[in-house]
């Protein structure tokens, strides 16, 4: 692929994911005479990013404003000065996607916990109980964020045979890549590395999925704390505090995040629609527009539940999602929402285009119509 630059030590900034839209996206700030840089971690007001003359510490106050959307996160592109102590983050790039999560706040903010995604990464433990209900509501916000989900099962060598979970976890995530994988022996590495290469991906999960021991495979170095699952339960200490962007050997890079408890969802009506892509197709052949499902007569979704094409765990964890997505809709600002969900489907669009670009129109999956 060739670049057409205009600063040749733009380059540089390419295995972290610069391309042709971020460049011309920066041309601005570029005029300003400050540096463009990716955000690496953050640490309160302070963050890292790798620049063209590479990594440098800055102070993100000036641009942390008071709604959290719109905070610093690892991933963001910023235009950073070009000296001083300290520098000075000045302002951050329009993010192409964002995984957001609502808080546990009474105000039911939205958090952001990654920026500028390819891919969202969802890992789940084979060492532990399949939760499919967890796994739908990780992929419900993983496909609201424009990436393209994939979910990793984890520590495959603790199984003897993984076909039957696979199958479960493949039925629970319609048009997702479903891989199996041990860090341990190896198995499942070499395709997970070639889904992830050249692109930015993010590995989310529960304490003691094996994000972290993931991470050190792929980037085929200790980089990351590794501690012991617990026996009883296979959950693990939140061994990552916070979210790295490390360079892959392959091209690209990872963000590691630490474990996380909970994922409400924030505004991921589309996302919930695309995870129960099946429940949707039977619900355009119901006699009523407006059907809810219930005990409507000439209902599909219901057919389909009698006739049990459609099991009854999908259809009760569809309304579940379905239901706390519209309370914490009821309850943010409906303006602000619409206003983000605007520039993130830009962002998507142009970032897409590029990433297809890269891949020399190679398709991957997308998302089901």
């Amino acid at each position: 692929m060739s670049f057409s630059f205009r600063d040749a030590s733009s380059h540089a900034l390419v295995p972290y994911g610069w391309d042709d839209v971020w460049e011309a996206e920066f041309a601005p700030y570029a005029e300003q005479g400050l540096v463009a840089g990716r955000v690496v971690r953050v640490d309160r007001a302070m963050c890292d990013l790798f620049t063209a003359d590479g990594p440098v510490r800055a102070d993100s106050s000036l641009v942390t404003p008071n709604d959290p959307m719109r905070v610093v996160c690892t991933g963001d592109w910023a235009a950073v000065d070009p000296d001083g102590d300290p520098r000075f983050v000045r302002t951050l790039l329009p993010r192409r996607t964002a995984y957001v999560r609502s808080t546990s706040s009474k105000r039911s903010e939205g958090q952001v916990l990654a920026a500028n995604l390819d891919h969202v990464v969802i890992c789940v433990s084979l060492a532990a109980e399949l939760d499919l209900g967890r796994l739908e509501r990780f992929l419900s916000l993983a496909w609201e964020s424009g990436a393209v989900p994939v979910v990793v099962l984890t520590k495959a060598d603790t199984l003897d045979d993984t076909t039957y979970l696979l199958a479960d976890a493949e039925a629970a995530a319609p048009g997702v890549r479903v891989l199996a994988v041990s860090a341990a022996t190896g198995a499942g590495l070499d395709t997970l590395a070639a889904v992830l290469s050249g692109g930015s991906s993010v590995l989310l999960g529960q304490s003691g999925a094996g994000k972290s021991t993931l991470t050190n495979a792929l980037l085929g170095r200790e980089v990351q704390v590794v501690q012991a699952t617990r026996d009883a339960d296979g959950k693990g200490r939140h061994t990552t505090t916070t979210r790295d962007l490390l360079a892959l050997p392959g091209g690209g890079v990872l963000i590691d995040t630490p474990g996380l408890r909970g994922v409400g969802l924030w505004d991921a009506e589309s996302g919930v629609g695309q995870v129960f892509a099946e429940i949707e197709q039977l619900a355009a052949d119901c006699r009523f527009q407006d059907c809810s499902h219930q005990a409507e007569p000439g209902c599909a979704v219901l057919a389909a539940l009698d006739d049990g094409i459609l099991p009854h765990r999908r259809l009760d964890s569809y309304r579940k999602l379905l239901r706390e997505n519209a309370w914490i809709a009821s309850r943010t600002d409906q303006r602000l929402r619409a206003e983000l969900r605007r520039e993130w489907k830009q962002r998507s669009a142009a970032g897409r285009e590029m990433y297809e670009r890269k891949r020399g129109g190679g398709g991957g999956h997308r998302r089901m119509g």
